[in-house]
């Protein structure tokens, strides 16, 4: 079985499980549970529960939450795909592909962030993009990264018949670099920051040249979060605080942003490096504004497109619109009888508006 087939069988192995399971944990309950792994714009969270902060939300609206750190990136996506968990923290592309072509129902409640140079290209003793042509590229395939490389290439007049993707797990990508096979990678941060710091690495594109189209956002199993709406307000309410403590001035935003980098793998220095290349929603109102713009729709027409040209829009899907996808203002891309992604901004407001 090729790396190809083998992954696309593990995404339809977890969505069939996801059938089985996500109907049934839509109900009323009292204990939930997050999945998250290291990137920059989701590290508040472990900070956040290492510091009592989710258990003092979790408190005050009569539930639990336990937030779980995944090493593996796509691990923690098929998990809750798979119904073990109520949320993660996923990018807008892979919770398309995953999930909700999975046929998991599922609303992004944060929209935290989106890369604004975090995500790279990287290649080894060459300085220029032109130079990928004919190399083989590793990368977490059908992820972001995934999308970046094409875009990479679309912005060279090339396409991925130019270059030879090679899967390779995030958790493998920085030990992988350092071998001779690997001459070129498509990844994110805190990955790229370790990758650079090898002499004969040299980025030749990064999300930046890309802003917008690549989020980072907290994902909830809609069933879940309509029937628990305490668990929305709740994830919202640990998110801001958190990014409060983040952005305090003095020594309370230092030994935040020191936490964060250590948990991370990094220094401060590189974590606030990693910072300056994503652009923080810091707060709830700018979330919302930003959940709310047309700049979403056009993002996620281009990437379902994306996707369905990689067959990861499920089973049978015939065109990109097999999957519907809700925008802030009900509006629907694709489908309106199969909506199985959606931006909801109404928690972000309720934050922005202190009704939480």
């Amino acid at each position: 079985m090729t790396k190809l087939s083998l992954l696309r069988s593990v995404i339809l192995a977890a969505s069939m499980v996801a059938f089985g399971v996500s109907s049934a944990s839509a109900e009323v309950k009292k204990d939930f549970k997050v999945a998250w792994s290291i990137y920059v714009g989701w590290m508040p969270w472990g900070y956040a529960a290492d510091t009592g902060i989710v258990k003092k939300w979790a408190d005050k609206y009569g539930i639990t939450i336990e937030v779980k750190q995944f090493n593996d990136y796509v691990e923690s996506i098929n998990q809750y795909t798979a119904g073990a968990f109520d949320a993660v923290t996923v990018a807008n592309m892979d919770a398309l592909s995953i999930p909700a072509a999975g046929g998991v129902d599922t609303t992004a409640v944060i929209v935290g962030d989106f890369s604004n140079g975090n995500d790279a290209v990287i290649l080894k003793n060459k300085t220029k993009l032109a130079d990928i042509k004919g190399q083989n590229v590793n990368l977490v395939e059908f992820s972001v990264s995934h999308y970046l490389l094409a875009r990479a290439l679309e912005s060279a007049n090339m396409t991925e018949q130019d270059v030879k993707v090679v899967n390779t797990s995030d958790a493998d990508m920085a030990s992988a670099y350092k071998t001779a096979d690997v001459t070129a990678v498509a990844t994110w941060n805190p990955i790229v920051g370790e990758i650079l710091a090898s002499p004969d690495a040299h980025e030749v594109f990064d999300s930046s040249k890309i802003p917008g189209e690549i989020m980072d956002l907290m994902v909830a199993n809609t069933g879940v979060v309509k029937d628990n709406p305490a668990f929305g307000k709740a994830l919202v309410g640990i998110w801001y605080e958190t990014l409060a403590k983040m952005q305090a001035a003095g020594a309370e935003g230092t030994a935040a942003k020191e936490a964060m980098a250590k948990a991370s793998g990094t220094d401060l220095a590189g974590f606030e490096k990693q910072l300056a290349a994503t652009r923080l929603f810091v707060t709830p109102k700018e979330a919302a504004a930003f959940t709310q713009s047309k700049d979403v729709g056009v993002t996620m027409d281009r990437v379902r497109r994306f996707l369905f040209a990689k067959d990861l829009l499920g089973k049978g899907a015939k065109s990109a619109d097999a999957i519907g996808i809700e925008l802030a203002d009900k509006s629907v891309l694709g489908d309106k009888g199969n909506v199985k992604l959606r931006f909801d901004a109404t928690f972000m407001t309720m934050a922005a508006d202190g009704k939480l």
